[in-house]
């Protein structure tokens, strides 16, 4: 009789103790899905960020060149009248 109630008591702590694991792998299941959803979060931010700095670095790379050929068909220009005017002293 010892015997039948100390198995079942057993088995009772056996059932017991798989629930609790059942529900502990269940939290860590729901934690580590939680943890991807905001690593993917944090990396699609990032990954926006990045293409709006290279955006506005286009632009400002775009500007800038522009501003430099401006800039140097003046000064050919400003050279080729200085140049033309030397001739003409000639």
């Amino acid at each position: 009789m010892r015997k039948i109630v100390l198995a079942a008591a057993v088995a009772g702590a056996a059932l017991a103790l798989s629930a609790c694991s059942q529900k502990t792998e269940d939290a860590a299941a729901t934690t580590a899905d939680a943890a991807a959803s905001d690593a993917a979060a944090v990396t699609t931010d990032a990954a926006a960020g990045a293409s709006a700095a290279a955006t506005d670095a286009a632009a400002g790379a775009s500007a800038a060149a522009t501003d430099a050929a401006a800039s140097a068909s003046s000064a050919a220009t400003d050279a080729a009248a200085a140049a033309s005017d030397a001739a003409k002293k000639m």
